[in-house]
């Protein structure tokens, strides 16, 4: 069974892991404490959690983004089609997606356990949950079996999402899985791939961030629109992985949110456990929510709203 074995998450001070143990032993989770971490399993999904004083931010160690000529724009850089040959490896891993076969308990250990917050939710289906400013760090499921259902790798651009894939596909086309597209909820480029062990995996990049949580409003997806914004439709095992058995794979795709849509199935994975290290960051006190990259604004736009940003929630595709 593919499955998430640990997950790290900096904090910024001793503070920080004194809460997150009060809110471990308020739910009656077991920890093991130290000065500078605290260390919980989640019961439904077995995950290790590790809180950990951590110095610095995962996204201040990226590398910024490059800037190159896009039609339309007058900025960039200006040798043509430089964006074509430019390569460079994943800024950091961004989020995992887990099943849970008790959805309530695994949202209540990350959000008042750990301290995340809700981003969006798709209904009784799943929650995309936060301890960065990224849209989401972690997404969690409901399903009739606790497993790994992806990881997510963050590239500079749409360009490097395309180069990337084609780098993979280019002597192995059964690596596909769904791409190229763009997600409705965080709002980024995505492509969906085996990696060499099998595992699900996908590029994207332009994620929206969450710099301020008063101006960020909840959404609750329904349907499609908790997958996809355009693109072509996922295949069934993009929601029913042949790594868990026959019997959860089909109770899976009766329950997808695209099921009956015309779809492919690409050939099966392999088995393998993944320990996942350092997803975000968790974050104390101000505020946190709606934007893209620097600013609240959604993405698509080409700077924030005059006036200032009031709401968040409509988008430009």
């Amino acid at each position: 069974m593919r499955r998430l074995v640990e997950l790290h998450i900096g904090a910024d001070d001793a503070d920080d892991i004194g809460r997150v143990a009060d809110g471990l032993r308020r739910l009656g989770i077991e920890s093991a404490r130290g000065p500078r971490c605290v260390t919980a399993v989640e019961k439904a999904t077995s995950v290790r959690a590790t809180v950990e004083v951590a110095p610095g931010s995962p996204r201040h160690l990226c590398p910024p983004l490059l800037t190159t000529a896009r039609p339309g724009r007058a900025e960039g850089c200006p040798c043509i089609g430089c964006a074509a040959h430019r390569a460079g490896p994943a800024r950091k891993l961004g989020h995992a997606v887990l099943g849970t076969t008790d959805l309530a308990v695994t949202r209540a250990f990350f959000l008042d356990g750990l301290g995340f917050k809700v981003s969006d939710s798709m209904k009784d289906i799943g929650a995309f949950i936060r301890c960065s400013t990224d849209h989401h760090d972690v997404l969690v499921l409901q399903a009739p079996v606790g497993f790994l259902h992806h990881t997510s790798w963050e590239v500079d651009d749409i360009d490097e999402v395309g180069r990337g894939a084609a780098a993979m596909l280019e002597d192995h086309p059964e690596r596909h899985i769904w791409g190229l597209g763009r997600h409705h909820a965080g709002s980024d480029f995505f492509w969906y791939l085996k990696d060499p062990a099998g595992n699900f995996s996908v590029y994207y990049s332009d994620v929206d961030c969450i710099v301020d949580d008063q101006l960020w409003t909840l959404e609750t997806l329904e349907g499609a629109k908790g997958l996809f914004n355009w693109g072509p439709p996922p295949p069934p095992s993009f929601f029913s992985p042949p790594t868990i058995s026959p019997r959860s794979r089909s109770r899976l795709v009766s329950c997808s949110p695209t099921s009956g849509l015309d779809v492919v199935h690409p050939p099966p994975l392999r088995r393998t456990h993944l320990c996942l290290l350092r997803l975000g960051r968790l974050r104390r006190g101000g505020h946190q929510p709606r934007g893209h990259k620097d600013g609240p604004w959604r993405a698509g736009q080409n700077g924030p709203p005059a006036g200032g940003a009031t709401s968040s929630r409509s988008k430009t595709f």
